[in-house]
């Protein structure tokens, strides 16, 4: 047998192959195109946003628009301000500079209904992811005869409680010495 007599044996199986595939009507050859999609992406793509391949191809848009659509954007800009926002309280001076955003004045409390409130405000605060708090307790002028009450009440609770970090009292127009502003811990990098 030389190389002559296989090659027609080959055409011959070629040709009954063909034949045989014509008589049972069906066809093996794939009509997918080289680039499409497979059902496994398809179904993929359709659970990630409800995403429907056919209704795409019917509209006819532009190709950046479909693959914007399939894929999504990041936005830049906004992780850029996220960024930004984050390491301004890594400074001192940032956190110092930043206004309250919460208030509570304790004037005219005994000690224990200024710590139980104190310790709700600072709970509810901590929830409303709030940054900085004033805690306008005063001066103690109108106490007889002893040290100012309040003031000693709130830098104790101040040093006691986890949540709370960094303290200062605020200029003379916004209470001086007898006003305490916090920041809360927990709420920085939210």
């Amino acid at each position: 047998m030389d190389f002559g007599d296989i090659l027609d044996q080959w055409d011959k199986q070629q040709k009954d192959a063909v034949r045989r595939q014509k008589e049972s009507g069906k066809n093996t050859v794939s009509h997918k195109k080289a680039n499409a999609p497979t059902p496994e992406e398809k179904a993929r793509a359709q659970m990630k946003k409800g995403f429907d391949f056919a209704t795409e191809r019917e509209k006819k848009i532009n190709p950046m628009e479909l693959w914007l659509r399939r894929y999504g954007t990041v936005d830049k800009d906004s992780l850029a301000q996220q960024e930004e926002s984050r390491a301004k309280y890594h400074s001192r001076s940032s956190l110092v500079s930043l206004a309250p955003e919460a208030r509570i004045d304790l004037h005219g409390l005994k000690q224990e209904e200024a710590c139980a409130r104190l310790e709700a405000f600072v709970a509810d605060c901590e929830m409303r992811h709030i940054k900085k708090i004033l805690i306008v307790h005063g001066k103690g002028i109108h106490t007889h005869g002893t040290d100012p009450v309040l003031g000693e009440l709130v830098r104790k609770f101040i040093e006691q409680d986890k949540r709370l970090g960094t303290s200062g009292h605020p200029d003379a127009s916004a209470g001086g010495k007898g006003a305490t502003w916090v920041i809360l811990k927990n709420n920085l990098f939210r």
